[in-house]
């Protein structure tokens, strides 16, 4: 049975994006951003801490940056095809 879309069409901003991360998520985004990483979303588990996603710079590739301001490439986000 397909699930039922929970996306809504109003993307949220950069500056919406980045007040809901940890200092050492920023500091971690602002040297990757530096290398073309890009903050895309941030997902809001039930009951679990927010995941921040960021995008390779080549765009082929997604990662995880933790609340302690690590960067987890090997994750277990199942995400959708574009």
């Amino acid at each position: 049975m397909a699930q039922a879309e929970r996306r809504t069409g109003a993307h949220k901003s950069g500056r919406a994006l980045r007040a809901e991360l940890s200092e050492a998520q920023l500091d971690t985004l602002a040297e990757l951003e530096r290398y073309g990483w890009e903050l895309k979303f941030i997902r809001h588990p039930l009951f679990q801490d927010p995941v921040a996603v960021l995008m390779d710079p080549d765009r082929k590739d997604c990662a995880v940056l933790a609340r302690d301001g690590v960067l987890q490439a090997q994750h277990r986000l199942r995400l959708r095809g574009h």
